[in-house]
């Protein structure tokens, strides 16, 4: 199976042919938000659901992690794991903005000189979970910073889906077990080490009222 940093270079080939005499193009009915905190944004997003696409086929447990860069750019790294050859992938790039820093428009990149649309053109005021889209609505991610979302979060993704076009009948629910099963066995083992850390207090206790 071609690794996931082939597939990324294939798709922002393919997407930089959607390059209009202005820049990037943005598919209609999608407005990216206007008061974009970049400094929010950053960090690890899970992939909730996807339209499925041939760069992220087989792919499962998918984050992508964003931090700054010393020269200003957002560096990107995509991972995700391959269910076939049984192995995580990466990717790495980059991505800087496509008009002003306060609208929600990047243009990123893992394979210069070729580019492709990166909008969000949703997000809560929290910045916990995003909606974003590429040049065309053959592309729409939910991404969230935790890898689970309430029902609620769902719903709303599948109505502006539906409301904006996408090709809802192809989005599929990526599978988030390897980090939901981390999250589980963390927060067990921080519940016995505070369990351990009440023991010894009480036997510390039990031992001065015996003096």
């Amino acid at each position: 199976m071609v690794n996931v940093a082939k597939r990324y270079y294939i798709f922002i080939f393919l997407v930089s042919f959607g390059w209009t005499s202005s820049g990037l193009a943005i598919h209609s009915g999608i407005e990216p938000i206007n008061d974009f905190n970049l400094n929010k944004y950053l960090g690890t997003w899970y992939e909730i659901a996807r339209i499925e696409n041939s760069f992220e086929e087989g792919l499962t447990n998918v984050t992508a992690t964003y931090s700054l860069r010393k020269d200003g750019k957002v560096k990107v790294v995509n991972k995700g794991y391959d269910i076939e050859d049984e192995e995580w992938d990466e990717a790495d790039g980059y991505a800087e903005f496509a008009t002003k820093p306060h609208v929600a428009h990047l243009e990123v990149t893992f394979f210069w000189p070729f580019y492709a649309d990166y909008v969000v053109f949703e997000i809560d005021p929290d910045y916990q979970y995003a909606f974003v889209t590429s040049d065309s609505n053959e592309y729409l991610w939910l991404l969230a910073k935790t890898p689970q979302v309430s029902q609620t979060v769902i719903e709303r993704f599948m109505r502006v889906a539906r409301e904006k076009n996408f090709k809802i009948e192809e989005l599929v629910f990526v599978p988030q077990e390897k980090y939901i099963q981390s999250k589980s066995t963390q927060f067990a083992k921080s519940e016995e080490n505070s369990t351990k850390s009440l023991q010894v207090k009480d036997h510390k206790q039990e031992v001065g009222q015996d003096d």
